[in-house]
């Protein structure tokens, strides 16, 4: 039979389309869909398709044993297959008999419970009924007593009256003040179920294949809401969604309630979380009906305060020559350039040094607040605490900053004036940093060692302001743990301060939004 282009009915197929593969017609090469296709003549086409159909054919045949192989492997795989489903339905059935097992006792056990109760409650019931008979004319007591008054004998009737009078006497208070000898509800004998509701609601297949996620601290955060990130080992999304629970730590409580959220990427931001609070954290993956196991539990506190929000302020007292700011307003570095070598040229003992201040835009009238920041870790010389707003204009002309280090609070020297001047001449309330330290400031009750108050500094410092006890408290943001607390003066506006001196970086810390985790993997 003659092959026809489906096309151009009319027309013969001549030649092959290399491109779609298939006859075509001299009309389809001209001007049809064909016209830029690479074509080659029909029996060029049928010599190279039967040289390749052939060589394909005799590969087959010469792999006829391996085939044969592979079928026998497949059927081995089916039998297998079917072993071990049942294998499986067996071992799950099990596991739900161990279930039922349990449930049936405690059911057991708590009807036991209920019909004990109601047994003593009708006991005491009934005893109350048949005492209370007794008080019938005619019956019991009443009667009895009807029957010692038709006593005419004086002796006999008070011997046997007197006790009589003491037990009329208790039935009547019983009658006056009458209340059931037992209770007719069973509240204490409701079953709470819930919490083994919602485990058995994620009750599922255990699979020791997908692998187990780990919470990542490092790149997880706690501010002004909680960022929680983790990872597969293998680096490998083997998880199409994964199950985040977390729990506030609260010693008081007995049993544990778990909050979850459902999550199709690695890290979550969550905002309902409790200020000066820990809680544990983790986290599983799903992948169908197959879990991981849970993740190593994570605890981390939130900070002890709301978080304040607030910017550098480049015009209350900024120095653009020393100090200079990103354009965010959200970090700040002392540049030690010419002004500073000029200054100290004037000078031909002693040492000069400044401290280059510089606050946030935006002050705290009452409440607690706390705020974090980084300092980075080639800082010589770095100075941060508060300001009131009565003491910065003395702040920025602080005619100590050009001075001897015997004015700076941890210079180093064992001078009681020191101190003495300093408690009464600084306008803020400022801890050390610097050199990769903390330094804990001196009191006069410290030991005289400088050792003992100096601290490794932190990758994250915070501070928390409580206005309303005038505290402030420096905290490691990392590990929401305070290093240091005193007193401070909170009659007025109180501002953050920071003050650099030399080669020095202050970083503040970036607020976790919900697309703070996407900004940063982007980066």
């Amino acid at each position: 039979q003659i092959l026809m282009c489906p096309e151009h009915e009319m027309e013969r197929v001549n030649m092959y389309c290399e491109i779609c593969r298939r006859p075509v017609c001299h009309l389809c090469k001209l001007g049809g869909g064909h016209a830029n296709h690479r074509v080659t003549t029909m029996s060029t086409a049928y010599k190279t398709l039967k040289e390749k159909l052939s060589k394909d054919i005799e590969y087959l045949i010469s792999k006829e044993s391996q085939v044969k192989a592979h079928i026998t492997q497949l059927d081995l795989l089916l039998k297998e297959t079917e072993c071990n489903s049942e294998r499986a339905k067996q071992e799950a059935s099990q596991s739900f008999e161990k279930l039922y097992h349990v449930l049936e006792e405690k059911q057991s056990a708590a009807l036991r419970a209920i019909e004990t109760s109601k047994n003593i409650r009708l006991e005491k019931l009934q005893a109350q009924v048949e005492e209370y008979q007794g008080l019938l004319e005619n019956n019991g007591l009443v009667g009895y007593a009807q029957e010692v008054l038709k006593e005419t004998d004086p002796s006999c009737f008070v011997q046997t009256a007197k006790q009589l009078h003491v037990r009329i006497q208790k039935a009547t208070e019983s009658l006056k003040s009458f209340r059931p000898a037992a209770e007719t509800t069973f509240e204490d004998f409701v079953v709470d179920t819930a919490k083994q509701e919602d485990i058995l609601g994620d009750l599922s297949f255990h699979s020791n294949g997908l692998e187990i996620p780990e919470i990542n601290e490092e790149q997880s955060r706690m501010y002004n809401k909680a960022l929680i990130s983790w990872e597969c080992p293998g680096k490998t999304d083997s998880a199409d969604i994964y199950v985040l629970e977390y729990h506030k730590l609260n010693k008081e409580e007995e049993s544990v309630t778990w909050q979850k959220t459902e999550v199709c990427g690695k890290s979550k931001v969550l905002s309902d979380l409790d200020d000066d609070s820990s809680y544990a954290f983790r986290v599983r993956g799903y992948k169908g009906s197959i879990c991981s196991p849970w993740s190593r539990e994570v605890i981390m506190r939130t900070p002890p305060a709301p978080v304040f929000s607030f910017l550098f302020d480049d015009k209350c007292g900024y120095n653009n020559e020393h100090l200079q700011l990103n354009p965010r307003r959200t970090s700040v570095e002392s540049m030690a350039g010419f002004p500073l070598l000029l200054g100290s040229e004037r000078l031909q003992v002693g040492c000069y040094t400044t401290l280059d201040y510089i606050i946030g835009d935006t002050g705290i009238a009452k409440g607690k607040h706390f705020w974090a920041f980084h300092v980075e870790a080639y800082s010589y010389l770095v100075k941060v605490g508060v300001v009131p707003s009565n003491k910065i204009q003395k702040l920025f002309h602080n005619t100590h900053d050009v001075t001897s280090p015997r004015y700076e609070q941890d210079s180093g020297h064992d001078s009681g004036s020191e101190d003495a001047f300093f408690d009464s001449s600084q306008p803020c309330t400022l801890v050390t940093l610097g050199m990769k330290k903390f330094f804990i400031p001196a009191k006069p009750t410290a030991p005289k060692d400088p050792a003992s108050r100096i601290l490794p500094l932190p990758s994250c410092l915070g501070i928390c302001l409580d206005c309303d006890r005038g505290r402030v408290g420096f905290y490691d943001a990392g590990r929401m743990k305070c290093l240091y607390e005193c007193e401070v003066d909170c009659s007025g506006l109180m501002y953050p301060a920071f003050a650099l001196m030399g080669g020095a970086a202050v970083h503040l810390e970036e607020a976790v939004t919900a697309k703070y985790r996407e900004y940063h993997d982007s980066i």
